[in-house]
């Protein structure tokens, strides 16, 4: 029978609307890219992963199963595999089926960490039918803290596992507080698997962030959809568009929802005014070379012990040890 505790509890779920209204009510607007993930937006990214634009899944997925071997010997086994910001368990099925290593099973339990519970739940479902007999352990939880992992797998080595360049969607102070974070979690046995995004050329970065279905830009306005559903606010998304800007000297892609006309929206009694042009910036996509994302993990408590690319130099897998 599979070995499943169901949802650890935690204080994640935080009023939505003490999270939205100070960007909001900021000179220069701002939503947090973790309001995206509630169903329709899981919905959504998971569409945007199959996209032709959107080359960072298919690239990562090919590389993961190219240096699936080569991890097997680099993990001292057993370890649970703990997979920050679980919203594609595709990726994580790629290491979980590399799951022996000369008849022997390498990851013994997998404990995903999302503050999407829809994808949590839908994951525990996939896991039951492809691997039956793994522990399964989910926490719901705001991964950029420290998480105490559960009673069930203390004792045995973690593997981290951040897959999909989520490291850069938070901003260089932020992306080191996560890390710093992942390092107290994961202790002094853990290894840390990182996947980012590496900078190329707009032509490649634009399309994939704006494509030409328009999935994305659903994407981007279901974040209005939610907050008039959860927290009584009366956007009307369909006056709001998607914007993806490259924006050079801080190497990232800038995701906005630009209003386009004057218009006052009401959310939790205040009145937020917006003139036409003015854009609520929602997302950050850093886009980081090896040695700026080195660095990062060093100042965390890090350093790298193996690093993968791509053919293309596009995507790059790090193996991150405990720096002491």
């Amino acid at each position: 029978m599979p070995k499943d505790t169901g949802f650890t509890p935690s204080a994640a779920g935080a009023d939505i609307i003490a999270i939205a209204l100070p960007g909001l009510l900021a000179p220069r607007k701002t939503l947090p890219a973790k309001l995206f993930y509630d169903e329709e937006g899981c919905r959504l990214f998971y569409q945007i992963t199959e996209l032709p634009e959107y080359y960072l899944t298919r690239t990562e997925r090919t590389l993961l199963e190219q240096v699936a071997p080569e991890l097997a010997v680099r993990v001292r086994s057993p370890v649970v595999l703990v997979e920050y910001g679980a919203s594609d368990e595709g990726k994580a099925l790629y290491l979980l089926r590399q799951n022996f290593r000369q008849g022997r099973r390498m990851v013994t339990a997998y404990v995903p960490i999302d503050v999407a519970t829809p994808a949590l739940h839908s994951m525990r479902a996939r896991l039951r039918t492809a691997i039956p007999d793994l522990g399964v352990y989910p926490i719901a939880a705001d991964f950029t803290e420290p998480v105490a992992l559960p009673d069930a797998v203390r004792g045995t080595a973690p593997l981290g596992f951040f897959p999909g360049s989520t490291i850069g969607n938070l901003d260089p102070p932020a992306a080191r507080g996560f890390l710093t974070a992942a390092r107290r979690t994961l202790g002094a046995e853990g290894l840390f698997l990182v996947g980012a995004d590496l900078r190329k050329s707009p032509d490649v970065l634009l399309p994939a962030y704006d494509d030409a279905a328009g999935i994305t830009a659903a994407f981007n306005r279901n974040i209005l959809v939610r907050l008039n559903r959860e927290a009584g606010a009366n956007f009307q998304p369909e006056l709001f568009a998607h914007r993806a800007i490259w924006n050079n000297q801080e190497s990232r892609i800038e995701m906005h929802l630009l209003s386009q006309r004057d218009q006052t929206v009401q959310l939790a009694g205040h009145a937020i005014c917006f003139r036409a042009g003015e854009t609520i910036h929602t997302e950050n996509s850093y886009k980081l070379a090896p040695d700026r994302f080195k660095a990062l993990a060093m100042a965390a408590g890090w350093k790298c012990q193996d690093m993968w690319t791509d053919r293309e130099q596009r995507f790059a897998l790090y193996l991150l040890r405990p720096a002491v």
